[in-house]
């Protein structure tokens, strides 16, 4: 599974404008409800806020990757978001986080989210990965960045 089949270059917000937790959940939410059809920014706000009751999905490294499941999705969907600065988002390291990859996933779905998960955290891992998407100039490059580092697999 390839980063590019469910992130599409519409869907990278290269400077958050968020500064909390709940506030970048939203931001996220609104920028997906407002390139992806049949997406509510409130109800996949609220999902997203309900996952993250659980435990955070903070896993690290200034890396999260909030997630949620929603019936009006019909395939799966991300966004990536950064914030240069950082923010507490309870990651397990204590550190803030900087790169931010919410995915949605239709209600149903179990494989395709799991093995986008998987990827997502394989990828991240890469600290040079990383500080690429932190150095790149642009929503443009940070995207391109992915394209690249999915050629490689």
């Amino acid at each position: 599974m390839k980063v590019v089949d469910f992130l599409h270059s519409n869907c990278v917000i290269p400077t958050l404008r968020g500064t909390s937790k709940s506030e970048v959940l939203a931001e996220l939410a609104r920028h997906l409800a407002g390139v992806q059809p049949g997406v509510d920014a409130v109800a996949l706000g609220r999902a997203l806020e309900e996952r993250e009751l659980l435990a955070s999905t903070a896993i690290g490294d200034g890396i999260a990757i909030p997630h949620a499941k929603l019936d009006t999705v019909d395939c799966l969907v991300g966004v990536l978001g950064r914030s240069i600065p950082g923010l507490d988002f309870d990651s397990i390291d204590g550190k803030p986080t900087h790169l931010l990859f919410m995915l949605v996933a239709p209600t149903a779905s179990t494989g395709s989210h799991l093995k986008a998960l998987a990827r997502l955290s394989r990828l991240f891992r890469d600290a040079g990965f990383r500080q690429r998407l932190i150095d790149a100039p642009d929503g443009d490059a940070m995207f391109a960045t992915i394209e690249e580092e999915d050629a490689k697999y």
